[in-house]
């Protein structure tokens, strides 16, 4: 076919919009038009492009897919070398960083001038080098030896942040841009769920997904990798091109160009300030969306950066401030089974004690018997440990070259640990049960301790260890127990007494008066999270009406599979469970039944179709009231910030989600404001 001026012109026209599009999604976080548009488009311009090949330019969007695998990687050398950073494991080897950097420039500092800092989170990463010339990305390299790395183009090229040609024209004639290509922990995440349900392999960490994918030969793999790039210094650049004089202003210039910077690094004086960085840093560290294991410090004038110079290995200009490892080696010493409130067997590696992330770790999950499996690990081995912020620490991997001899496998007990009944394993599931039910002690503790918890009956004074002790005493043994419990019985306790025993029975009293939603949940229904829960509760409005409902009715509820259907079918069969809903709707539990509001009804609240986010810590109310709130109104409260998002409820220590929304000029309210617009709509008690 004969391509007409008309076409050429929408096929340039496609190509600016699409990269102008992208530019604002990947680099900017601030999206203008919907996801669907988007694909519209492109597949607008792969048409063209198919029918009229001859138009084809490698700055096109659609050529981010990959090509066809290499043999092998070639080897670049780098023109400027890639050094390291020399580190700072604590705070007076920060301090002594800077002592040393005014020793060498004594003379050039004004009495008290302070030292300005470029402060930058060290992403946790693979560093490589992209070499852009007339603004056309060319060529990309891994790091390496600092001398010498492999030549990733191919691969690098596929990134959904980088761009293949820099934006606008005042770019110098080579650029080569150096930074840190990484995956976010929510791509990490589903990287790895799609992974197990493949059988696929499962990374460890981020930045070994980050490093397998930029190292596949195949670079059609490597598109379908969450990777970014985050640029955070530049290498060659044109002798003739004048460059900023402060390596912050460098940064802001690689934006201005396209490449995304880190919206959290800072520019502050002196190093006392860089201490106070380092620590408010470290208090985010969890609730950022991706994995940092420092911060980097560079003194931020080029000409001191000059004057300092380099050691053999690394600037004087710069240092890397570590944060704690979150990842760790030691001995495997044994296996335990603990049961679970389902009846699911957990295998916990008992390890020897190691420092992890801050803290002392003698335990870790081993999640099930598959992952024991896919890990290969045996009692004896030396194993590597992770543990990220509040997250339970896991086995991520072993060390084969120090597996002793002697290494013993683990199996799966074959009788209950606890209560001895039979362990059984359902086809398809990769969890083990014991079949005891509540004749299990175990079992019988933690559907307690579920019952009581917060986002279920929420029983003052109820905790874990409370209700092991009333379980021990033989004094419950099942939900109901709970609400015929004597004051002489709850004092005579291990440290209770007569009040504390009033306090427990008071606020039992107070939690019959309940929700039919928190009821649900606190029934421990398998898969029956506090959404579903909700979700029942607003589809039936009544009990009996979700006891009595069929497969295809339950089906019909948002969030209900048919997973989640055949266990409320099978719940509400068992006998056992129908006699436990009859007592505790004997001893007094109650809450408010009406008819389901209507799609009609919803639309006219006040907050209908818009979405909501709660983040941080709410101190006049629970971050589960306020979700409440915001749905009896109509609103839609969801986890995660998107271009979808109507508002983001901030409170106390709001993280990485303040900051996107931010970015995105999400409206933003805090808890003063936020209480405000619930008594502007009419919600008493507030």
């Amino acid at each position: 076919m004969t391509i007409t001026a008309e076409i050429t012109k929408r096929i340039y026209t496609l190509r600016e919009q699409l990269n102008n599009y992208s530019h604002q999604y990947y680099v900017l976080d601030d999206p203008s038009i919907p996801d669907a548009e988007y694909d519209r488009l492109y597949r607008e311009l792969e048409g063209f492009e198919k029918d009229y090949p001859e138009v084809m330019t490698a700055d096109s969007p659609t050529q981010k897919v990959g090509a066809a695998p290499l043999a092998s990687f070639t080897q670049i050398t780098h023109e400027v070398p890639m050094l390291s950073l020399d580190n700072a494991m604590n705070e007076s080897e920060l301090i002594d960083f800077e002592r040393k950097v005014k020793d060498r420039l004594k003379g050039d500092l004004k009495g008290t001038e302070q030292l300005e800092y470029a402060c930058e989170p060290k992403l946790d990463g693979l560093a490589v080098s992209i070499l852009y010339e007339d603004g056309q990305l060319v060529q990309a390299a891994t790091r390496g030896d600092g001398s010498t790395g492999e030549n990733i183009t191919l691969n690098v090229r596929t990134i959904k942040n980088v761009p293949l040609s820099l934006r606008g024209t005042d770019f110098p004639k080579r650029l080569e841009v150096r930074g840190e290509i990484y995956i976010p922990k929510a791509g990490f995440e589903k990287l790895n769920q799609t992974a197990r349900e493949n059988d696929g392999k499962v990374f460890a960490n981020p930045r070994n997904a980050a490093a397998g994918s930029l190292r596949q030969l195949d670079s059609r793999i490597t598109a379908k990798r969450p990777l970014e790039l985050c640029a955070y210094s530049i290498g060659v650049v044109s002798e003739e091109f004048d460059l900023p004089k402060k390596h912050e202003a460098i940064l802001q210039r690689l934006k201005h160009w396209g490449l995304k910077i880190n919206s959290d690094m800072a520019v502050v004086q002196g190093i006392q300030a860089c201490v106070d960085y380092f620590a408010e840093l470290g208090g985010k560290r969890d609730g950022l969306d991706y994995d940092i294991d420092g911060i980097v410090f560079k003194i931020n004038d080029l000409k001191i950066q000059q004057k300092l110079g380099f050691v053999a290995r690394a600037p004087r200009w710069a240092i890397a401030a570590k944060f704690p490892a979150q990842e760790e080696m030691t001995l495997l010493e044994g296996v335990d089974f603990q049961v679970g409130r389902t009846g699911a067997l957990t295998p916990v590696a008992r390890l020897k004690a190691v420092h992890v992330a801050g803290v002392i770790v003698s335990n870790a999950t081993l999640h099930n018997m598959d992952e024991i499996a896919r890990l290969g690990v045996k009692v004896g081995d030396t194993v590597v440990i992770r543990r990220a912020g509040d997250v339970i620490p896991q086995v991520v991997s072993v060390v084969m070259d120090r597996r002793p001899i002697d290494t013993v496998a683990i199996e799966m007990p074959l009788n209950c640990p606890v209560c001895d009944s039979k362990v059984e394993k359902i086809a398809g599931e990769a969890v083990a049960r014991c079949s005891g039910g509540l004749y299990c002690a175990a079992q019988r503790k933690e559907a307690i301790k579920h019952f009581a918890s917060r986002k279920a009956l929420d029983v003052d004074g109820l905790g874990d260890k409370l209700v092991e002790l009333l379980v021990d005493a033989g004094l419950i043994d099942s939900f109901d127990d709970l609400f015929h419990l004597q004051l002489e019985d709850v004092a005579k306790l291990e440290r209770m007494a007569e009040k504390s025993a009033q306090n427990l029975l008071t606020s039992l009293e107070s939690a019959k008066a309940t929700t039919l939603g928190r009821f649900l949940y606190a029934l421990g229904i398998r898969e029956v999270g506090v959404t579903t829960a909700q979700n029942l509760a607003d589809h039936f409005g009544f009990l009996q009406r979700i006891q009595q409902a069929d497969e295809a009715t339950l089906l019909a509820v948002p969030d209900v599979g048919e997973i989640v259907a055949k266990h409320l079918l099978s719940f509400f069969a068992e006998p056992h469970n129908q006699s436990i809903i009859e007592q505790l709707l004997k001893v007094g539990l109650s809450w408010p039944e009406s008819e389901p509001v209507s799609a009609e009804e919803i639309a006219g609240l006040p907050l209908a179709g818009k979405v909501y986010v709660i983040t941080g810590s709410l101190s006049e109310m629970g971050r589960d009231d306020a979700k409440n709130h915001l749905q009896t109104l109509g609103g839609k409260v969801t986890g995660s910030v998107s271009a979808k998002t109507s508002c983001l409820v901030a409170g106390e220590k709001a993280g990485s989600k303040l900051t996107k929304a931010q970015g995105l000029g999400i409206e933003i309210l805090d808890e003063a404001e936020f209480i405000e617009l619930l008594r502007h709509h009419g919600v008493e008690g507030v």
